[in-house]
């Protein structure tokens, strides 16, 4: 029986081209298949545009737009195959991972280098997303993927490491789930998804996300709170500490019924209630923020943003925090 994907376009990197005024998403979806002969051999696709945006610029409007797209497919075929911008995949492939119940695999890809740029490594990318998307061990084990250059990476774990290089993504606590050889598919652990599945449509929350580092005052919560904000992630350094002026004012926040979730500003590992002083994870743990464990904090934006659209009060967000690797 032939394997059918569906092939859904975002723009990116892999769909765009230099112009006068610098490079931006021109090339449709059909053309990036195209460009890729050897697809066909992997299975029957087809192609549908969803937008052309540079991923810098992608919101949640256009994600539940994709998240729309992908549902309507999965009606007609094996697996869907979702070409992106690498500057935020991660937290797209996220977005998918945390509010999609469907049953096949998704997978993200894109390029480093543009169509029109020497070695351009998109029509690789696109390959090696077909062909993981395409092995019967992630066909049955379903979820949300990244497959860049050889290697595919749970959406939950992976992040961008490099701005420029062709090996742009990492797991760094788990490594990636599969290997790509020139005949196999290397699976180094068990495929499928971490997270709950949030039912969210349009989520409107508003979530600030604030940087802790030497000398930073509780101006930026303060002034988060006097916008109105539902929810606050604070991305502390090391086990995931802040300043002491900023963790006076997350007693302000969480007292005014804003959940506060803590994150590291390091590459891995998992935040931890150590530090008894003022800005100190144990202190605002105290004060009733709530960890995040290892995951950044643009992703546990996103996470708050759905948990908090879909929680009847603030407060009932931590459980989706606490004790998970969601």
């Amino acid at each position: 029986m032939t394997t059918t994907l569906t092939v859904l376009g975002t723009g990116g990197t892999i769909a765009s081209t230099d112009g006068d005024d610098g490079a931006t998403p021109s090339k449709r979806s059909e053309e990036l298949v195209e460009a890729v002969p050897e697809l066909t051999d992997v299975a029957t696709i087809e192609v549908r545009e969803v937008t052309r945006t540079p991923s810098f610029d992608m919101d949640l409007e256009t994600l539940d737009e994709l998240r729309d797209a992908v549902e309507d497919a999965t009606e007609t075929t094996d697996g869907v195959l979702i070409t992106h911008g690498t500057d935020t995949m991660e937290e797209s492939a996220y977005y998918l991972d945390l509010t999609l119940d469907v049953d096949v695999p998704v997978v993200f890809t894109g390029a480093q280098r543009r169509p029109d740029e020497l070695s351009a490594d998109g029509p690789a990318n696109l390959l090696t997303a077909a062909r993981t998307l395409t092995d019967e061990r992630i066909a049955t084990a379903g979820g949300v993927y990244v497959a860049f250059d050889e290697e595919l990476h749970a959406a939950r774990d992976v992040t961008k490491r490099h701005t420029r290089k062709l090996n742009a993504f990492a797991s760094p606590e788990t490594g990636p789930v599969a290997t790509v050889t020139r005949d196999a598919v290397r699976l180094h652990r068990e495929p499928g998804s971490y997270s709950a599945t949030f039912d969210v449509d349009a989520p409107t929350a508003t979530v600030r996300v604030v940087p802790s580092g030497v000398g930073v005052d509780r101006g930026p919560i303060d002034d988060a709170l006097d916008t109105g904000v539902d929810g606050i992630v604070l991305e502390g350094t090391g086990l995931g500490n802040t300043t002491a002026a900023l963790g006076d004012a997350v007693d302000r926040a969480i007292s005014g019924g804003v959940p506060v979730v803590v994150t590291s500003r390091c590459y891995a590992g998992p935040t931890l209630p150590v530090y008894g002083t003022a800005g100190g994870g144990r202190r605002l743990e105290d004060h009733g923020a709530v960890h995040a464990d290892d995951l950044p904090a643009q992703k546990a934006r996103l996470k708050l943003v759905v948990a908090l659209d879909q929680a009847d009060d603030p407060s009932d967000v931590t459980t989706h925090f606490s004790g998970t690797v969601s």
